[in-house]
């Protein structure tokens, strides 16, 4: 008798394959108030790649990834004109070339994209119907309304893929930490009972295409892409 395969015991969401509550304790967001902030202290988060600024504005706190050069006791100005780094603003306001992160992708939504370590946006046009150009890390081009807000500046923790892991226990809880499977074992490796892809008496690979509503455990390699293989 067979076994669950690892995708449909991810699915099955065990404890093993659970993310842990208090790794996600800070949720990242733009405040309602706006004015003058302070940055009460920088933070660890196991979830986050990045360190996490816990600013106060007026009485309310609020938790943002920590820019290039944060310190405690800072100030930043929200919704602010004035392009200093670490300012939260609407991309209307901000000028083309400017490095910018966590980028909202609809206006009041607390910011969507651009928030691991070390990564910023650039700004790159500016439309007549208050649509901004934003030129992705990937180098795709992305157009948002100018009411999104986002934070000048990038984010700290830039060179964190260079640290080794000295020992395989720092890498298992590392990853736990952000439920990512790891060890990754290759699909073709393993038994016929533990993947579809299995055995195969020989690397005579079956094929990878799997169906839109296939169910968990058939729903692995490409699950119904556009084409395969090389682009001609």
């Amino acid at each position: 008798m067979g076994k669950r395969i690892i995708s449909q015991a991810r699915g099955h969401g065990s404890l093993s394959y659970r993310v842990r509550k208090k790794a996600y304790k800070y949720k990242i967001k733009y405040p309602i108030n706006e004015g003058e902030a302070t940055i009460l202290s920088l933070i660890h988060s196991a979830g986050h790649s990045a360190p996490l600024m816990k600013l106060q504005v007026a009485k309310e706190i609020f938790y943002s990834p920590a820019f290039n050069g944060a310190f405690e006791g800072q100030k930043i100005i929200i919704n602010a004109k004035e392009q200093k780094k670490g300012n939260i603003i609407m991309l209307k306001n901000v000028f083309p070339g400017e490095a910018i992160y966590n980028i909202e992708r609809n206006p009041g939504d607390g910011g969507k994209m651009i928030r691991s370590a070390g990564s910023s946006a650039t700004v790159y046009k500016q439309y007549d119907n208050n649509k901004i150009s934003v030129l992705m890390p990937s180098k795709k081009e992305v157009i948002l309304s100018g009411d999104c807000r986002a934070t000048l500046g990038i984010i700290a923790g830039d060179g964190r893929l260079l640290k080794p892991f000295i020992g395989a226990s720092a890498k298992f809880y590392k990853m736990k930490s952000r439920n990512k499977l790891w060890p990754r074992t290759s699909a073709v490796k393993m038994n016929a009972v533990d993947h579809p892809f299995g055995s195969g008496r020989g690397k005579r690979i079956k094929p990878k295409i799997a169906k839109r509503n296939a169910p968990p455990g058939t729903r692995v390699g490409h699950v119904r892409p556009r084409q395969t293989g090389k682009r001609k």
